[in-house]
C-alpha cells in the first residue's frame, strides 16, 4: 500500500525537530552544516532556521572561524535557558537535587536527609524547599520539568508511585506537592528504570537495545530494556526482582516484604554481614565499601562469593528473559567493576545455555540523578521542540 507524502506542516516539523537534534548532539552549527548535515536544501534551511529562531528556540552564539565574516559564518545554537529542569533521586531517608537548562548544564546542585522519623507534612515541605533553594541558587525563576526517581511501583497507566507499606508516606505525597507548588510539570520513574536509561545513554549498556540492569545497592532491583523500550510489566513491577524466591535464605518473600527473595542474598546489608565473616568489615563501611575494598586488596573469597550470591540473580533474569547482557549497576555493581563482572559471567555461563555477557555498570549511583535528568529533559524538549518523528 502506497505510503501518503508528509503534508507542508508534517515536513516542516519533522526538519526542524532533525535540525535541533542536530544542534543538540554536535552543538553550534552554521547554515551551510545544517545543509551538509540534514541533507535539506539551502532554501529549506533558511527557513527552519528563521522559523526557529522565531519561535525562540535558537540563536546566534557566534561565528566559525576567525577569517570568515558574514551570514554563512554565523553558529546557530539552542536557546539554553528556554526553560529550566529539575531532577530528584528520592531515597528513603534522603533526596537530592540537580537544576540544570534545557541542554542539561548543570547550574546547581543540593542533597538534604529526611529521616524516617520525620512526618510525612514536613518531609515533603523539606523535599520542596530543597528544590526551590536549588532552583533560586541556580538562577532559575520558574522550572519547567520535574523527573524524579524514586523506589517502588509506578502505575504504567496514571504515573502514580504504589501504595507500599514499605516505602515513607511523603514518597508519595511529593509529586503532587511540587507540580502544586512550583506549577512545573513533574514525572515519576522507578528509580532503576532510570538507571538503565542512563546506563544506556551515556554507560555500560551504550551499544545494546537488549539488557537487563541488575540494580544492587541498599535495595535490589531490575529493570528491562527489550528492542530499545522499556518494559514495566502490567503493574508496573516489571523486574522487581528483590521478591525472587532464591535458594539460601531462611525463608519466602511476601506480599509486603522481599525479606527471603533474592534481596536478602544481595542487598548491602547482606554483602556487609558477608563481609562481616570475611573479616574485612569495617565499622562505618557500606555494602559498596566492603566491595570496593575487596576488589582493592584481592580479597578473592569474598569476590566469590558475592558472585555466587549475584549470579542467581542474573542467572534468572537470563533464563527468562534472554537479554544477551547483564549490567550490574548502583554502587555495588559500580565498586565490583570488572573483577565481579567477570566472576558473575563466569557462573552465569556455568548455569546457563544462553549466553550472557555480564557488565559492570559505569554510574553507579549516581544514575538515577542523571536517569530522571534525562527523563525531564527528553520530556520539555519534546514540547518545546514538538514530538520526535520516525522519518
Amino acid at each position: 500500500m502506497p505510503v501518503s507524502p508528509a503534508s507542508p506542516s508534517t515536513a516542516r516539523a519533522i526538519n526542524d525537530r532533525l535540525a535541533l537534534g542536530l544542534l543538540q548532539s554536535e552543538g553550534p552549527l552554521t547554515a551551510n552544516q545544517l545543509k551538509q548535515l540534514t541533507g535539506l536544501s539551502r532554501p529549506s534551511v533558511a527557513d527552519l532556521v528563521e522559523r526557529l529562531q522565531g519561535s525562540g528556540l535558537i540563536t546566534v552564539v557566534g561565528e566559525a572561524g576567525a577569517q570568515r565574516r558574514g551570514p554563512n559564518a554565523r553558529l546557530y545554537g539552542i536557546v539554553a535557558d528556554r526553560a529550566h529542569l529539575a531532577a530528584l533521586d528520592v531515597r528513603t531517608e534522603s533526596v537530592s537535587v540537580v537544576v540544570t537548562d534545557l541542554l542539561g548544564a548543570v547550574l546547581a546542585e543540593a542533597s538534604a536527609p529526611i529521616g524516617g522519623g520525620t512526618g510525612t507534612g514536613p518531609a515533603v515541605e523539606r523535599a520542596v524547599a530543597l528544590v526551590e533553594r536549588a532552583a533560586s541558587e541556580g538562577g532559575v525563576q520558574r522550572l519547567h520539568t520535574v523527573g524524579i526517581g524514586a523506589p517502588g511501583l509506578i502505575d504504567p497507566t496514571t504515573g502514580d508511585l504504589h501504595d507500599t507499606s514499605a516505602l515513607p508516606a511523603w514518597h508519595r505525597r511529593l509529586a503532587g506537592a511540587l507540580h502544586e507548588r512550583l506549577g512545573a510539570r513533574v514525572l515519576v520513574e522507578n528509580e532503576t528504570n532510570l538507571a538503565a536509561r542512563a546506563e544506556r545513554r551515556d554507560g555500560a549498556a551504550h551499544d545494546r537495545d537488549t539488557f537487563v540492569l541488575l540494580w544492587l545497592g541498599d535495595g535490589v532491583g531490575a529493570a528491562v530494556v527489550l528492542d530499545g523500550v522499556l518494559r514495566r510489566g502490567a503493574s508496573g513491577g516489571a523486574g522487581e526482582i528483590g521478591f525472587l524466591p532464591v535458594p539460601g535464605t531462611s525463608t519466602l518473600p511476601s506480599a509486603t516484604s522481599c525479606e527471603g527473595g533474592f534481596h536478602s542474598l544481595a542487598c548491602a546489608a547482606a554483602l556487609r554481614e558477608l563481609g562481616a565473616e570475611h573479616g574485612i568489615l569495617e565499622p562505618g563501611m557500606s555494602g559498596a565499601d566492603v566491595v570496593r575494598r575487596a576488589v582493592e586488596t584481592g580479597e578473592g573469597a569474598f569476590l566469590d562469593a558475592v558472585a555466587d550470591r549475584v549470579a542467581v540473580g542474573a542467572a534468572a533474569m537470563a533464563a527468562i528473559l534472554d537479554p544477551g547482557c547483564v549490567v550490574l549497576g548502583g554502587e555495588v555493581g559500580r565498586a565490583g567493576g570488572a573483577e565481579l563482572a567477570a566472576r558473575v559471567t563466569d557462573r552465569v555461563t556455568a548455569m546457563s545455555p544462553l549466553r550472557t555477557e555480564v557488565r559492570a555498570g559505569r554510574l553507579g549511583g549516581a544514575a538515577v540523578l542523571r536517569g530522571a535528568l534525562l527523563a525531564a529533559r527528553d520530556a520539555a524538549q519534546d514540547e518545546l521542540f514538538g514530538p520526535r518523528t520516525s522519518h
